[in-house]
């Protein structure tokens, strides 16, 4: 783990943990909340002031001149003309005195993302309506936004001074959820200390000191407030969850963690971020005693199947996986919680389902993905399984009467449909495919890749290299689109000053991947230098041991006359990829015995 890489406190996490205490004493009919939430301004369109939201409003006349001047700014503003409908507004509540006209104003202005206008008008819609908490909010945001903190400080200061004892924790949390927005760090956090300095005796000053301190990388000094927060309220999970975040490595993480579950076993939060650190280092066992522990409390916890599901899913315990995502799914079932989203679960299962060859129960799970994100993903995968239980026809058909909408899932279905007919050897259809797309998208490298690569395996060398040149023409420093031309060149032992001067350009753009070191051994090869040939090509495998990689040294060493060398590179290539064509043909070709 990096250092203070332990992203586990959010501020919403906090929020949700002080919110209940500011209900205590809801304020007397008819009186402001001093505590009210502190927001960015979202002003709805359409709506208006009331005077119990700006006090009282003055009695002006609605003149004809007037009502003439109101109507022409908001068709102004209907035809996008927000300058006239803006500065009408404003002039008409400086006129009138109208908080209401002032507001519109501000709405007009926001709605157009014009920051520096919005704030003119909320403070005159103040000025109006001084007693207004919404005008005073939205000043307070735009001020914020604007990253005016001097000018933000003193109504910071008389928020807290005046509201209720039961709420100041509350609001100084809702202080820094403003305040995590600007961009000067230091200020905020300074800013910040300032603010709470009279408060000390809170927690929640510490969790908004400790938090502050974080997002200005002052690592040390949120570790600090977290500690003093901790000291003041032991069992509070948030404080021991920042604790953690800001320590220097993970094994300090996990220690600490350990310790605390000691003292307050029943601190879920904590346990399942112990439990989510451990996954990161891998220690999936342990990770797992966790989840178990939870579990026993809480036998049908939604966050707790569903991530003792994920967890099988990454031991590679499908038993497991498939026994917890099942619950998962059930309990949710019988619980409909809208906040949650059954899809990963249903394609996991599905992928369980289909690697122990029971297509229909795999395509059962993918049946019950309804129409969202996931439904073209989860057809494609349908259209796959099919084609691996045989019915490539049926697969074929169902991707040829899906209707994706983005151009991205388009592609999708369309490199799917041609792989699954490839597959099938079926090339002459596959390609159609992909030209068909082609026609709809015909600048998208991605595209024009597979139809290259497609275009190879069909012997249909023209088309390859049309696409690959026009890759190459979109995107100059695509190394994928050099290297296959070259490596295509290089194997079919033609032009090969230019299949080197394509492979130079993709070694260029990327030296140390070890397909394309592989691509610039070989065409060494094919041009007799077979010292750097070889040269090229152990580096390559040192850093990715391939089969075809390793198929291409063993040809090498074969010819330069080191024969057991080259056995024993082709027999661990042959452990690791007993079916890779390249090695086969070399084997034949070679008329070499291992």
């Amino acid at each position: 783990m990096k250092k203070n890489a332990l992203a586990i406190v959010t501020l919403s996490a906090l929020l949700s943990t002080f919110g209940g205490s500011v209900h205590a004493h809801p304020p007397a009919s008819g009186t402001a909340d001093p505590g009210m939430p502190l927001t960015a301004p979202t002003m709805p369109a359409g709506a208006e002031a009331t005077e119990s939201a700006d006090g009282a409003l003055p009695n002006v006349e609605m003149t004809e001149d007037m009502l003439y001047k109101l109507l022409r700014a908001e068709m102004a503003y209907q035809r996008g003309d927000w300058q006239l409908a803006y500065v009408t507004m404003l002039a008409g509540a400086q006129e009138t005195r109208d908080p209401r006209l002032a507001r519109r104003a501000a709405e007009i202005a926001l709605s157009v993302k014009q920051a520096g206008e919005a704030l003119s008008a909320v403070r005159l819609w103040r000025q109006i309506a001084p007693e207004s908490d919404e005008a005073n909010q939205f000043y307070l945001g735009l001020v914020v936004l604007g990253e005016n903190l001097a000018e933000a400080k003193p109504i910071f200061v008389e928020r807290l001074q005046e509201v209720r004892p039961q709420a100041r924790g509350l609001l100084i949390l809702q202080i820094q959820r403003l305040l995590s927005g600007v961009q000067d760090k230091q200020g905020a956090f300074t800013l910040m200390e300032e603010l709470v300095a009279p408060y000390s005796d809170l927690v929640e000053s510490h969790i908004a000191l400790a938090q502050a301190a974080y997002a200005n990388r002052d690592i040390a000094r949120s570790h600090q407030e977290a500690l003093k927060a901790l000291e003041i309220k032991p069992e509070l999970e948030i404080a021991a969850l920042m604790v953690a975040q800001s320590m220097q490595s993970r094994q300090e993480a996990l220690a600490f963690f350990a310790g605390y579950l000691q003292q307050h076993p029943k601190a879920r939060d904590v346990r399942i971020a112990y439990a989510k650190v451990l996954i990161d280092g891998r220690e999936h066992e342990k990770a797992r005693e966790q989840f178990e522990i939870l579990l026993k409390d809480q036998p049908n916890d939604l966050t707790i199947l569903y991530a003792m599901g994920i967890l099988g899913a990454q031991m590679n315990d499908r038993p497991m996986a498939e026994k917890y995502l099942t619950a998962y799914l059930k309990e949710l079932e019988e619980n409909p919680d809208l906040t949650r989203d059954p899809v990963q679960a249903q394609l996991i299962l599905a992928q369980i389902a289909a690697d122990r060859k029971d297509y229909k129960g795999a395509l059962n799970w993918l049946a019950q993905v309804e129409p969202g994100p996931a439904y073209i993903e989860a057809q494609v995968k349908s259209a796959q399984i099919m084609a691996q239980a045989g019915d490539v026809e049926g697969a074929h058909n169902l991707l040829s009467h899906l209707k994706p909408e983005s151009q991205g899932e388009q592609i999708q279905v369309m490199v799917a449909d041609a792989q699954l007919l490839r597959d099938a050897n079926r090339l002459p259809e596959a390609l159609a495919v992909l030209g068909k797309g082609l026609e709809q998208f015909p600048e998208d490298t991605g595209l024009l890749y597979d139809h290259a690569m497609l275009a190879e395996k069909a012997g249909r060398f023209d088309l390859m290299e049309k696409s690959l040149r026009r890759i190459i023409e979109l995107a100059p420093d695509n190394q994928h689109a050099y290297n296959a031309l070259g490596y295509s060149l290089a194997d079919r032992n033609l032009r090969l000053p230019e299949a080197f001067a394509l492979l130079q350009k993709a070694s260029e753009l990327a030296p140390e991947d070890p397909f394309i070191m592989d691509s610039v051994g070989w065409v060494h090869f094919r041009m007799g230098r077979l010292d750097q040939a070889e040269d090229y090509l152990r580096r390559a495998y040192a850093i990715r041991p391939d089969a075809e990689i390793g198929a291409h040294l063993g040809e090498v060493l074969w010819v330069k006359g080191d024969k057991e060398d080259a056995r024993d590179f082709w027999r661990a290539a042959l452990q690791k990829d007993p079916g890779n064509e390249t090695l086969k043909s070399t084997l034949a070709r070679l008329r070499a015995d291992l």
